[in-house]
């Protein structure tokens, strides 16, 4: 079992503590919206990513298919 992912509540409120030591409460709401419009806009760019991976399989399925078809039309 990895210890390292596993925090106890004491070691979570020492973290938070020296967060805010470190960035003041007026500056926390901002660095978390920030962090938060960094996550939005990354999962934005993974949903743009399987869209156009979607669309890819979507074209060589089509191109697939019209080649069987005119291989069996030439066949004829």
């Amino acid at each position: 079992m990895n210890h390292l992912l596993f925090l106890d509540s004491p070691v979570v409120i020492v973290i938070a503590l020296i967060f805010l030591l470190l960035f003041g409460g007026k500056k926390i709401p901002e660095l978390m919206k920030g962090l938060g419009k960094g996550v939005r806009s990354f999962k934005e760019g993974l949903n743009e990513v399987e869209d156009e991976m979607k669309d890819i399989k979507d074209i060589t399925k089509n191109e697939k298919k019209e080649t069987k078809e005119e291989k069996s039309d030439s066949a004829k």
